[in-house]
C-alpha cells in the first residue's frame, strides 16, 4: 500500500531540511526503490480508474465495469484531495534513486497529476462544460457493448448497472454548472439529443440480442434504460430552456493556465510569444505551398476554387463508409512496399459511423482496444456521417470534407501509419505508465506527421491533388494552432476564429465554425502541428546521429514502440547524448 499522507509530508520536510547528504543516507536500495515506485504506479492507476471507471474499461481493466462515473461536487473534491496526496508521495520518490525508466515515468505522472489538478482547481471544466457529463453514459455503455471481452449476458448486467448510474450523473451536471459559455452548452445539447436516440435504438437492440431468452434480464434492462432516457430527455430540456439562455460565461482559460497545461501535459516550455511565432511561420509556409500547388492544378482559378473543384469528387451519404473502406488496402500496401514502418499484425480496423454520443465536432477518429485488453481486440475507425436534421447545404459541405484525395489523407492519419499503427505497437511499449498514458504532441503529432511524410515518400505518385489534400489538412491544423492560442490568451471569439479557418485554411463555413468552436473546449489543440514539428526535428537529428546507417523504417519503429510519452522524453531515449531543444 502507499505510504500515508502524514508520513509523506513529514518525510518530505525532513529530506528538504537535511539536504543532499541526508537524501543519500535515506535512499533505499535500488530494488526497494523500484518496488516502491511500482506500488505507487499501481495505486495511481487504481484510484484513477476508480474515479473514472469507464476509462478503466477502455484500457482493458475490467474491475470497475459495473460502475459509472460519480461527478458530484463531493466526488470531485475527493479526487483533488487524492491527487494532492499522490503528488506529495511522488515528490518523495523522485528524490530517491529511481531507475532510468522509472524516473521518466515519474516525470510523466507528475505532469499528469498537475494537469488534472489544474483542470479541477483552476480551469474548472467540471462546472462550465456540460459535455463532460453528457458524453459519459454513451461512452461507458458503448465500451461494454462493442468489445466481446466477456459473455454478452455478463456485459449486459454491467450495462444495466451503468444505466442506473446515469440519472445521478445528469443530476450532478445540473447541480454543478455555473455560468458556462454558450459554445459548450450548444454542443452538450447536440450530444444529449444524439444520446437519446442511441439508447432508445442502438443500445436497446443490442440488449435484446445479449439477453437471449432471459426475459427477466431484458426486463431489468428496459426499466433502467427507460429511466435513463427519461433523465436524458429532462436534461435536454433543461439544457435548452434553462442553461442555454444563461450560458454567458467565457471559455478562455487564460495565458497562465494555457502555459501550464502545455508544460504539464506535453513537457513543452516554449514561451507563449515564441510559440505563437512558430505557428504563424508554419501557417505561412503551408499557405504559400498550398497556393503554389493549387496553381499547378489550375492557374486560372483561385486556391479556394481549386480546392472546391477537388471536393466536388466526394462520396454520397450512402457511400461515405464504403468509400473509406476502399482506402485501406492501397495505403497499407504502400507502407510495406516502401518500408515506411513495420506492420506487426494482419488485423484491420472496423470502419463504421461515429456513435451519436461522440459527434461533438470530430469528423473521423480511431477507437482502439486498451493495452490491457487481451480478449476483445476490435479497433474502430469512426467516420462522422451527416445528421438527419441538417439542410442540404450543410450536408453537402460536410461531405465535401471527405473528397477522395482528402479521404486518403484521413485514412493515413487515423489508420496506416497513424493511430492504428500506434495501437498495433502498444504491446511493445515497455512500462505500465507508458501503456496507459499519452500526450497530444506525440499521439496526434505522429498521426499528423505521417500525412506529410507519406506524400514526401511518394504516396500519390506526385499527383498535385494529393499534395493539395495533404496541405489542406496541414493548414487545418495550423489554423487550430493559431486559433487555440488566441481564443484562450488574446480574447479571440469563435466567430473570429471561424474567419481564420476560412481565409487562411480554405475551409468551408460549416467546417470552419465546428473547428473554431472545438478550440473553445480543447485549448491546446495546437498539439497536432506542434508535435509534427518536434518529430521532424527529432528525425533530422536522429538522421545526423546515425549517418549512413539511418533507416526511416527503423526510426519510425523506434518512435512508435516508446508509447505516447512527451517527445522530449523520446529524444532522451533515441538520442541519449543530445542536449538540444525540441524545436
Amino acid at each position: 500500500m502507499a505510504r500515508s499522507t502524514v508520513f509523506s509530508i513529514l518525510l518530505a520536510s525532513a529530506l528538504a531540511a537535511c539536504g543532499v547528504l541526508c537524501i543519500a543516507n535515506w535512499a533505499a536500495p535500488a530494488a526497494a526503490q523500484t518496488a516502491s515506485f511500482a506500488k505507487f504506479v499501481d495505486d495511481y492507476f487504481d484510484k484513477l480508474f476508480e474515479f473514472a471507471p469507464s476509462a478503466g474499461t477502455a484500457v482493458g481493466l475490467h474491475q470497475h465495469d459495473h460502475k459509472l462515473e460519480d461527478m458530484s461536487a463531493a466526488a470531485i473534491a475527493r479526487r483533488a484531495t487524492t491527487l494532492r496526496q499522490q503528488l506529495a508521495e511522488l515528490q518523495i520518490l523522485r528524490r530517491g534513486h529511481l531507475q532510468r525508466d522509472d524516473a521518466m515515468d515519474a516525470e510523466v505522472l507528475d505532469g499528469l497529476i498537475r494537469a488534472e489538478l489544474l483542470d479541477l482547481e483552476q480551469i474548472h471544466s467540471w462546472s462550465i462544460n456540460a459535455m463532460n457529463y453528457a458524453m459519459v453514459p454513451g461512452s461507458a455503455v458503448d465500451g461494454l457493448m462493442k468489445r466481446d471481452f466477456a459473455p454478452a449476458s455478463d456485459r449486459l448486467k454491467a450495462v444495466i448497472d451503468r444505466l442506473k448510474g446515469a440519472p445521478p450523473l445528469l443530476k450532478a451536471m445540473r447541480e454543478n454548472m455555473v455560468n458556462p459559455p454558450k459554445e459548450f452548452t450548444d454542443l452538450a445539447i447536440r450530444v444529449t439529443d444524439g444520446s437519446i436516440g442511441f439508447f432508445r435504438e442502438t443500445v436497446r437492440n443490442w440488449a435484446k440480442e445479449a439477453a437471449g431468452n432471459d426475459a427477466d434480464l431484458l426486463k431489468s434492462f428496459d426499466a433502467a434504460n427507460g429511466d435513463l432516457i427519461k433523465s436524458f430527455e429532462e436534461a435536454a430540456s433543461w439544457l435548452k430552456n434553462d442553461l442555454l439562455p444563461r450560458s454567458k460565461g467565457t471559455y478562455a482559460i487564460g495565458a497562465d493556465a494555457f502555459v501550464k497545461k502545455l508544460l504539464y501535459e506535453e513537457m513543452v516550455d516554449i514561451p507563449l510569444d515564441r510559440l505563437l511565432a512558430i505557428g504563424e511561420a508554419n501557417l505561412k509556409k503551408d499557405h504559400d505551398a498550398f497556393v503554389a500547388t493549387a496553381a499547378k492544378i489550375d492557374p486560372g482559378k483561385s486556391p479556394a476554387e481549386v480546392m472546391l473543384s477537388i471536393s466536388d469528387n466526394h462520396p454520397t451519404e450512402a457511400d461515405l463508409i464504403p468509400a473509406t473502406k476502399r482506402t485501406i488496402e492501397r495505403i497499407r500496401k504502400f507502407l510495406i512496399d516502401r518500408k515506411i514502418v513495420t506492420i506487426p499484425s494482419e488485423i484491420r480496423p472496423t470502419i463504421t459511423e461515429t456513435p451519436p454520443y461522440a459527434r461533438n465536432g470530430s469528423f473521423a477518429s480511431m477507437d482502439t482496444p486498451g493495452p490491457f485488453e487481451d480478449k476483445a481486440t476490435e479497433a474502430f475507425y469512426y467516420v462522422t456521417p451527416t445528421e438527419k436534421d441538417w439542410d442540404a447545404k450543410h450536408k453537402e459541405e460536410h461531405l465535401r470534407l471527405f473528397n477522395l484525395p482528402v479521404l486518403d489523407v484521413i485514412t493515413i492519419h487515423e489508420a496506416f501509419p497513424g493511430h492504428y499503427i500506434q495501437f498495433l505497437y502498444a504491446k511493445q511499449v515497455p512500462t505500465k505508465t507508458r501503456k496507459l498514458t499519452g500526450c497530444g504532441t506525440n499521439v496526434e503529432g505522429w498521426a499528423h506527421y505521417t500525412e506529410q511524410m507519406m506524400i514526401d515518400e511518394g504516396f500519390g505518385a506526385g499527383d498535385p491533388k494529393v499534395r493539395l489534400a495533404q496541405l489542406s489538412e496541414a493548414l487545418l491544423r495550423d489554423c487550430r494552432y493559431i486559433v487555440g492560442i488566441k481564443l484562450h490568451t488574446q480574447g479571440m471569439t469563435v466567430e473570429e476564429g471561424q474567419k481564420v479557418f476560412i481565409e487562411s485554411g480554405f475551409q468551408t463555413a460549416a467546417t470552419a465554425y465546428e473547428e473554431a468552436r472545438r478550440g473553445a473546449y480543447n485549448p491546446t489543440y495546437l498539439y497536432y502541428t506542434l508535435g509534427k514539428l518536434q518529430i521532424l526535428k527529432l528525425r533530422d537529428d536522429y538522421r545526423k546521429s546515425k549517418g549512413g546507417a539511418f533507416s526511416l523504417q527503423q526510426f519510425h519503429n523506434e518512435f512508435v514502440k516508446q508509447g505516447g510519452i512527451p517527445i522530449k522524453l523520446i529524444r532522451r531515449i533515441l538520442l541519449p547524448d543530445d542536449q538540444g531543444p525540441v524545436l
